[in-house]
């Protein structure tokens, strides 16, 4: 049956997301509508769309997560599908629901997919109908603490309560006695309440130290689907990811292979079709376990693009409008390794502290199997308001060594003055001996702490004495006779952000000694 191509497609999301998807549309000949706030005035999605609609107000729930709003911009523009990115409301059902009713197509899984996989307890339960591994643990929400006893006297301690329709570390409590029962479930079902409207909770057994790995799915809507490897996920702080690559160190090509094909089981029971991803919980390499569906594209997508050559954006669109995947599972094959580093405005010496603020000056790394994906420009002011993810940094090679240390050069590349960043903290996890081997769980961060503190306070001074050293030179600059007026202003602008800087360290190294 013969298929026509959007013409126009909305894109209800913000930052690289954004920029990604309007790249893809633009290759393929398509119109792109970007949605943005009076916070994203000045965002690159804005500039690099061919319409761009404001959405009136700052925060989120009046723009970004506004689904009356999102409606009436899709009815302005004419735009004939939406993609909703990552986040905000990427997998919620009812907003897919909306975007139908208005006359447009859904760039991702079907509302009934959504509601199924979002659901953790029932997408737990069709799992193990599927023959999916899951964690041994409740198959019903919880009222009470004594139905947590009656399972914790079957599987024993410890536990986790985790929110039925949560994520991203939300309503999550792990209990060890009897007694840390009552309060946890009465804090988790609160929280899972406030943050999803469901105060449903279940338990399952807690993994005190595993790893997360996760396998790439893709299906069209002829049934038609394949897995793309999977990605290790585990360096993670306080349940957000921040290093992926792929593939995970921590399994062997067969267990690769039937980890694959276990997920690709699992999509199909769903009746699942466009990108997702199924996460699973990893004891060891022949304990894994079913965690939770993810029904949309990944922040980190980027690493199997690279190791596979599948555009997976370009893929999304092209099966929302009613192709065929182009490939079988024979013809995906795996292509050396890849790694992401996320970076964030924030200050890893300081508890990765959130820092928005105007970026002065601003460069990237470059070089051969070296991509950024990010929104970020010399003079753009990073908003409060949302996450503080600002690029992506995408390396590859043939080897997990050689994509390490790509991986540090492109880190000694990268200048981003004005605010501070997570590029430190990826600096110290590539001389970290036990990543350098592969040998992380979700906990790592946790308990290398000490080490970290330590490597930011051995690098404090010597950050101290190149921005003296910068500060010193600027100024040599300002008094020459040859420097023109605007160039003596850039440089003396240039000497207050990196006095700031430079107060910044050694307040934090005064406060530590």
């Amino acid at each position: 049956m013969a298929t026509s191509r959007f013409k126009r497609v909305l894109i209800a999301n913000r930052g690289e997301i954004a920029v990604r998807v309007i790249r893809a549309l633009k290759e393929l000949g398509i119109q792109s509508v970007a949605v943005y706030s009076d916070a994203d005035e000045s965002s690159m999605h804005v500039r690099l769309a061919d319409m761009a609609i404001r959405l009136p107000g700052r925060l989120s729930t009046d723009t970004y997560l506004n689904v009356p709003a999102l409606v009436a911009a899709i009815k302005t523009s004419g735009a004939d599908a939406v993609h909703p990115g990552y986040g905000f409301l990427s997998e919620n059902a009812e907003f897919a629901e909306a975007v139908a009713a208005a006359g447009a197509k859904f760039i991702g899984p079907s509302p009934a997919a959504m509601r199924l996989m979002g659901d953790k307890i029932a997408a737990k339960t069709l799992m193990k109908k599927t023959g999916v591994p899951v964690v041994p643990g409740s198959d019903q929400p919880l009222e009470s603490p004594e139905e947590i006893k009656s399972i914790a006297g079957q599987i024993g301690y410890p536990l986790i309560l985790k929110a039925a329709a949560g994520g991203g570390g939300r309503g999550m409590r792990v209990v060890r006695r009897d007694d840390e029962i009552a309060p946890a479930l009465t804090a988790c079902q609160r929280e899972a309440l406030a943050w999803f409207g469901n105060p449903a909770v279940f338990c399952e057994r807690y993994i005190e130290r595993p790893r997360h790995i996760e396998i790439q799915v893709l299906f069209d809507e002829h049934g038609n689907g394949v897995h793309l490897f999977e990605r290790d996920c585990s360096i993670q702080r306080r349940h957000q990811k921040l290093v992926e690559e792929a593939p995970s160190p921590f399994l062997n090509q067969a267990q690769r292979d039937t980890l694959g094909a276990t997920a690709v089981k699992a999509a199909k029971a769903a009746g699942y079709s466009n990108a997702g991803t199924i996460e699973f919980i990893c004891d060891s390499p022949e304990k894994i376990y079913f965690m939770e569906m993810n029904t949309r594209i990944q922040v980190e997508h980027p690493v199997t693009e690279s190791i596979t050559g599948v555009d997976l954006i370009r893929q999304q669109i092209l099966v929302a409008c009613g192709e065929k995947l182009p490939f079988t599972q024979k013809d995906i094959v795996l292509r050396g390794c890849a790694m992401e580093l996320r970076i964030n405005a924030e200050d890893p010496a300081k508890g990765f502290a959130p820092a928005p603020g105007r970026v002065a000056q601003l460069v990237f790394p470059a070089g051969p199997n070296v991509r950024i994906d990010s929104h970020m420009y010399p003079g753009y002011t990073i908003p409060s308001e949302y996450d503080s993810m600002v690029a992506k940094m995408i390396v590859t090679g043939a080897t997990r060594e050689e994509v390490m240390a790509r991986a540090q050069r492109c880190l000694a590349e990268l200048q981003v003055s004005g605010v501070p960043t997570t590029a430190k903290f990826h600096e110290a996890l590539l001389q970290h001996p036990a990543f350098i081997k592969g040998d992380v769980t979700t906990k790592f961060l946790e308990e290398e702490q000490s080490w970290f503190d330590a490597f930011f306070e051995r690098n404090s001074a010597s950050n101290l004495g190149s921005d003296a050293a910068a500060i010193l030179a600027a100024i040599g600059f300002m008094m020459t006779s040859d420097a023109t007026p605007s160039q003596k202003e850039k440089a003396s602008k240039e000497v207050g952000s990196r006095w700031a800087d430079a107060a910044r360290f050694a307040a934090l190294r005064n406060f530590r000694s």
